[in-house]
């Protein structure tokens, strides 16, 4: 059937059109042995438990901005030197125009105690003579000239959230001083603060769902993913750690004042520490005699155990936010995946949401035209961030030295932006976006929203893609909630509900019969508007790897049906939960290289081969009837 046949009862429905919303709540990683969830609390309770996670969520987007400013100081550095002064204020102007946040740069001479101020077209230059930006930018200037780093805390001025940065050079003849915006963190809070329900939707076309609220949460932080044991080569200056006894935060200071290292990272029951000036035997020796911990092993670096298809530096990718924060790739065995698949430029996803950053590095060459359903004369750019972050989940540039790695190296992602900037949508526009994706190539389709009330035309839109052989994937919801949501409900879509980094189902995420699979979903760094990265958490952020393994499915064997790449990926789990399928676990959390290691060998059994041959040509002549 044509686009155009089916736009005519869709347009004849558009009276009865539902809001359908971003499935993007809250940040958690915090728990306590397998929780389930389901106490009531009093809207109160409710209120406190959000603003916490809210605020977790904006804590790792800070830190994922500091880290990415100083690699922007650092590479600022490396280009500029021994540069002339035009030419310096022209490489910062052209950078600052990509990279607004990077609000003014200085450029110190330490041998001359002299500075050079460079400050973007969009910048206020008054700001720099606000008493607080002053005194932190002399001391930055003192630290550089003495050869060290310096980092203030943020600051209010003017209404806006700042900090200042300050790097040295290699030789210490120079440095960079940078005075840094961090608007983003207004932006993720605000996104959050919507899509938390703590405060109210727009009123134009708001539709409120029923939920329920979830459990109060123990505050345990875990910020990266989960070793892999089997691996025989270990990272030379960390170390793993079971203690008998957890530490309180006071021992955690002491082992990082004893080390000169940063505290410990949490992984489910232990800790990794890393050290720049100890080895593993010197680590092992201190906690051995100092701590009585109940073990210590290396910490082993995640390769694969087959034939080798690259080098073990294409296995930890060295992106910059990789180590520290994406616990997801691990704790779904991307990694090991790799061994197998990359991906293919064959294999298109489309992301059917707010549309993408089209000018993001960590995407650049990653992104088709796609299309915008909210606006068709105007490119799929996105205005609320959600969908740029769903993007760099599943296609960020793997290996480029900055930001976050996606879980596909070569994958194309195709921005199909059918949400409005207050991040909402109609279910009339959301099924024109997904019939588009599937008229227009995409193999494998995301969509990162959701409602409670079934939508007849929505369906048939769903039916229509799964009928051309797409790989429908959707995220279930963030209440808490048995209540089926739609479109993750419908018997052609794939369900995905989200787990934290301990494995555990996230507080938010819904549950229920119809959930296929687990993803990680609690504070995920990815790709975020304006050259950025931020830290969210919901079953948005689930849905997009259960997308990108459907697209590494399809890369290593391209003659698999949809419904048996949506078979393979529920056989080949982490079984989480009650053993096979259950309804707060679905199948399991999605493993990567399990899954791809299945589709790589003859996947149908000889005795149901002919089925399988007669689903093939029923395929083929539906693609014919079209």
């Amino acid at each position: 059937m044509s686009r155009q046949k089916w736009l005519k009862p869709l347009l004849g429905a558009a009276a009865g059109v539902l809001l359908i919303t971003l499935m993007l709540p809250s940040r958690d990683h915090r728990h306590t042995p397998q929780p389930e969830y389901t106490a009531k609390m009093v809207p109160q309770q409710e209120k406190q438990l959000k603003k916490g996670i809210l605020a977790l969520d904006v804590s790792a987007t800070d830190s994922l901005t500091r880290m990415d400013a100083r690699q922007d100081i650092q590479y600022v550095m490396r280009e500029l030197h021994g540069k002339t002064n035009d030419q310096k204020k022209h490489f910062i102007r052209k950078l600052q125009q990509s990279h607004n946040h990077l609000h003014s740069l200085q450029w110190i001479h330490t041998r001359n105690g002299k500075n050079n101020t460079y400050t973007g077209s969009k910048a206020q230059p008054r700001l720099l003579n606000d008493p607080q930006i002053k005194s932190s930018m002399a001391v930055a200037r003192r630290s550089v000239m003495q050869n060290k780093s310096y980092e203030s805390a943020a600051f209010q001025v003017d209404g806006g959230k700042y900090f200042i940065m300050a790097e040295p050079s290699t030789d210490g003849t120079y440095g960079v001083a940078a005075l840094v915006s961090q608007q983003v963190l207004h932006d993720v809070e605000k996104h959050q603060r919507k899509n938390l329900r703590l405060i109210p939707y727009p009123k134009e076309g708001s539709y409120k769902v029923e939920s329920v609220h979830p459990d109060t949460l123990h505050d345990i932080t875990v910020k990266t993913g989960h070793d892999n044991e089997n691996a025989s080569h270990y990272f030379e200056n960390e170390i793993v750690v079971r203690f008998r006894h957890n530490p309180d935060q006071r021992q955690l200071r002491e082992i990082a004042r004893d080390l000169h290292c940063e505290p410990g990272r949490k992984l489910g029951y232990t800790y990794v520490f890393h050290s720049d000036n100890m080895s593993y035997k010197e680590l092992n020796q201190y906690f051995s005699k100092k701590w009585n911990p109940l073990y210590t092993e290396p910490h082993y670096m995640y390769l694969t155990n087959e034939k080798k298809l690259f080098n073990s530096d294409g296995n930890v990718p060295n992106d910059l936010l990789f180590s520290r924060y994406q616990w997801n790739l691990p704790a779904t065995e991307t990694n090991r995946g790799w061994g197998l698949s990359k991906g293919s430029k064959n294999v298109t996803v489309a992301i059917v949401d707010t549309g993408v950053d089209l000018d993001h590095p960590d995407l650049k060459g990653q992104i088709l035209s796609g299309h915008n359903v909210v606006k068709p004369s105007k490119k799929p750019y996105d205005d609320v961030g959600h969908g740029t972050h769903v993007a760099g989940i599943i296609s960020a540039l793997v290996n480029n030295g900055e930001g976050v790695a996606g879980m596909t190296w070569y994958n194309k992602v195709m921005p199909v932006k059918v949400l409005d900037k207050s991040g909402s949508g109609t279910t009339y526009s959301v099924a024109e976006g997904i019939i588009w994706a599937a008229d227009h190539g995409a193999k494998v389709i995301n969509l990162s929203l959701g409602n409670y009330a079934q939508a007849e035309f929505l369906h048939d839109a769903i039916k229509y893609a799964y009928d051309k052989d797409v790989v429908l994937v959707a995220a279930t919801g963030n209440d808490n909630t048995e209540r089926p949501g739609y479109p993750a409900a419908y018997p052609e879509v794939f369900a995905v509900s989200a787990t934290d980094s301990s494995m555990h189902r996230a507080s938010f995420s819904n549950y229920g019969d119809y959930v296929d699979v687990m993803a990680p979903g609690a504070s995920i760094a990815s790709t975020y508007p304006g050259n950025q990265y931020a830290a969210l958490s919901g079953t948005s952020m689930a849905s997009p790897h259960v997308s990108a393994l459907a697209a590494l499915i399809r890369s290593i064997n391209p003659d698999l049906t949809n419904k048996e790449v949506m078979d393979l990926m529920r056989k080949n789990v982490i079984d989480l939960g009650a053993p096979g399928h259950d309804k707060y676990f679905g199948y399991g959390q999605i493993d990567v290289y399990k899954a791809l290691k299945a589709a790589q060998r003859p996947y149908v059994p000889l005795q149901l081969y002919p089925q399988h041959l007669s689903d093939k040509l029923k395929s083929l002549l539906k693609k014919l009837e079209m």
